[in-house]
């Protein structure tokens, strides 16, 4: 197979670098800096027991390439950026001929990603879809580097069909996976992993413009954005892996480690803030139990606070933890009407 990494930032490129590193066909598809430095200087993939400088061939898109019957496209762009990067990917391979998507009607595609609707985005495009929980803490702050300080493996990559199933395809990629520094179960219900990682990651945007949580009034907020998002999804009949059963599968495989001797920063909303991107992952995260509780007659009222701040941030280029006082008040008192 070859693995086309689909945005080469913290978890694109820890996936993609691993996979390369293991001994595996990978391309990083880039765009901007981080694009420039990859292509003079490599990828740059910081670990806790070792720096690798990766020799990965890069591409800032599908026209650099030419299809091939084993490709697999491994999306790791943000959730408000799927649609845009698949209507340019939109027929990447089809009739190439029988490949590992095992129909002909194109790759496979694998969604790398948070949130619950990539999966749905994918479909409209690509026949074969995979969804993947990612448990992969890893950070990407400056082009060209990556950073990815869990060990002894790098991380948990839970693997199946979407909507539901697991094949051939599903559980060759989960082995390449597992030969290169990843846990890889696959999984019937991939999305039912997926939905119970979505109630851990309603904590993102609350990260990202507070600063780190810890106890207290912040933390009560994040207990009732999960609440919610827990009552959301009972409504709507969807199913859910429970917080135990993800630390189950967990277990002591993935320590946070320093790497470099600095400590790691915040999560993937935390850090497209600090990068200025100008966009948040809110709209898919907290935005998702907002929709669900509008279409199912749930209140949310904390996730949409929390999804309009958020958003406010990255529009107006504010910085990571800069939650005034008075916003900070309207957060808890959302939390607590």
């Amino acid at each position: 197979m070859r693995y086309i990494i689909i945005g080469a930032g913290a978890v694109g490129g820890t996936i993609g670098g691993r996979l390369f590193d293991g001994g595996h066909e990978v391309v990083l598809v880039a765009r901007g800096g981080h694009l420039n430095a990859l292509r003079e200087r490599g990828l740059r993939l910081e670990l806790p027991d070792r720096t690798l400088t990766l020799p990965v061939p890069v591409a800032d898109g599908p026209d650099a390439l030419r299809a091939r019957p084993d490709d697999v496209l491994v999306l790791g762009v943000k959730t408000q950026d799927t649609a845009s990067v698949l209507a340019r990917w939109d027929g990447y391979g089809v009739g190439v001929g029988v490949g590992v998507g095992s129909d002909g009607a194109g790759p496979a595609v694998v969604c790398a990603q948070n949130g619950v609707e990539n999966e749905r985005l994918a479909l409209r495009h690509f026949a074969n879809v995979h969804g993947m929980c990612v448990w992969l803490p890893a950070s990407h702050l400056e082009p060209g580097v990556v950073q990815a300080p869990g060990a002894p493996l790098s991380g948990i990559l839970t693997l199946g069909r979407y909507p539901s199933g697991v094949d051939d395809t599903t559980r060759r990629i989960a082995a390449d996976l597992e030969g290169s520094g990843f846990a890889a179960p696959v999984s019937q219900d991939v999305m039912a992993w997926k939905y119970g990682k979505l109630l851990s990651n309603l904590g993102n945007s609350l990260e990202a413009v507070s600063g780190p949580i810890g106890e207290g009034p912040l933390f009560e907020v994040y207990q009732r954005a999960r609440a919610e998002g827990v009552a959301v999804l009972d409504a709507a009949g969807i199913t859910h892996v429970s917080q135990k059963e993800q630390a189950r599968v967990r277990g002591d495989r993935v320590e946070l480690l320093p790497v470099n001797g600095g400590e790691r920063g915040g999560g993937s909303s935390w850090q497209s803030l600090t990068r200025g991107t100008g966009s948040i992952e809110a709209d898919y995260l907290n935005g998702e139990i907002v929709l669900l509780g509008r279409r199912f007659g749930v209140a949310t009222p904390v996730n949409e606070a929390l999804r309009r701040t958020a958003n406010s941030f990255a529009r107006d280029g504010r910085r990571p933890g800069d939650l005034s006082a008075d916003e900070t008040a309207a957060l808890v008192a959302a939390s607590r009407a």
